[in-house]
């Protein structure tokens, strides 16, 4: 696509009044953005659906966009723009029912993108949310999965930050324009976010972070991601507006359970209820996506088996240590998982607690050592 094809796109696209749903049907009628700047009012009513007010905004303002700025910003940035036409923009994103006509990017998509999980949750996360968001991220980001989140405080924040720690991809999507960072705070982040993945927003450079504008970037998250899991989301929270779209969109919802008590996973509890996956290892993440991209087991997990090939496991020990992963899991869904009575899965844990293979923690909780 030539430069000045992607100046129309823009400008197009900064047209007030100028959807992704009225983009697309502007750009199905007329052939391109190009011939949609250049039509007459008279061309435009003829679209059905077209309200007067978007056809006399696309013949008065056509002219008026302020494109030779946007681009000088897009330079001054560092970014770029992709459109929906591009091999390189986003599968997942390109196949829910209002993508974005184009997208701006800090950094680089790759097609290993196409296998990637949001992680979503509260800006006044606890203690314990942040450290599962960002024990899951590691552990996704560690198996080939790029972490989608919104870059936001709290669990979004915990996410990429989880995501960069394993040395894994993260995208991170904005609800402003590139040529602001929002919140501030993580100007860092956005910079390490980009270098190691990317930060991508479908507003134009100048965009303030407008409330409006957040459930837009949300559906954005969820499209982009083939699941979205929930770590704490209260009652009312932009998480579960994601996860709404996330369902919208065919795509799997998980959600890790807190305390029963606990106001910011109130929402959270809910999902489950309604039928989101209940998560407590990454195995259950795992398992709902397809296996082409996954990285391999690292070499600390190799060591792990191996030393539990050297020790030879009874059968219930093998089962057992199969039905364990390694976050946190109660010893009566390991049960469940292994089919065991609970007094034979506690004394096999016993044994594989002497052995050094699963640690313990507080409430009956068991790991995998790694």
């Amino acid at each position: 696509m030539s430069v000045e094809d992607i100046k129309d796109w823009i400008a197009l696209n900064m047209i007030q009044g100028v959807g992704s749903t009225t983009f697309r049907r502007l750009v199905k009628f007329f052939g391109s953005p190009t011939i949609v700047l250049n039509s007459s009012l008279k061309d435009l009513n003829k679209i059905k659906g077209l309200t007067p007010a978007v056809c006399q905004s696309l013949v008065e303002n056509h002219d008026k966009v302020p494109i030779q700025k946007e681009l000088e910003l897009i330079q001054k940035y560092g970014c770029k723009v992709i459109t929906i036409q591009d091999e390189s923009y986003p599968v997942n994103l390109k196949a829910i029912y209002d993508p974005p006509p184009l997208i701006y990017v800090k950094g680089n998509i790759i097609p290993g993108d196409s296998l990637a999980v949001s992680v979503v949750g509260t800006r006044i996360a606890t203690s314990y949310g942040k450290k599962a968001a960002e024990k899951f991220s590691s552990l996704l980001a560690s198996r080939g999965i790029t972490v989608v989140s919104g870059m936001a405080y709290g669990i979004d924040t915990a996410a990429h930050e989880g995501a960069l720690s394993s040395g894994g991809r993260t995208i991170a999507v904005m609800g402003n324009g590139l040529s602001i960072i929002y919140p501030e705070r993580n100007t860092n982040l956005f910079e390490k976010i980009a270098e190691s993945g990317a930060v991508i927003s479908e507003f134009p450079m100048a965009t303030k972070p407008l409330k409006v504008n957040f459930p837009m970037r949300n559906r954005l998250i969820s499209g982009i991601s083939l699941g979205t899991l929930v770590v704490e989301a209260p009652k009312r929270s932009g998480a579960l507006l994601t996860a709404d779209f996330a369902l919208d969109q065919g795509r799997e919802v998980f959600a890790i359970p807190g305390q029963i008590f606990s106001e910011t996973s109130a929402g959270t509890h809910d999902l489950i209820k309604q039928g989101a996956k209940l998560v407590d290892s990454i195995e259950d993440i795992l398992e709902e996506l397809p296996n082409q991209g996954l990285k391999p087991l690292t070499e600390e997990d190799f060591k792990i088996e191996e030393k539990r090939t050297e020790i030879q496991l009874s059968g219930d020990e093998q089962t057992v240590w199969s039905a364990i992963g390694t976050s946190p899991i109660h010893i009566d869904e390991i049960s469940r998982k292994s089919s065991l009575m609970p007094y034979k899965v506690s004394a096999v844990l016993v044994m594989l607690e002497l052995k050094g293979l699963v640690q313990q923690s507080a409430g009956k909780m068991f790991a995998r050592k790694i």
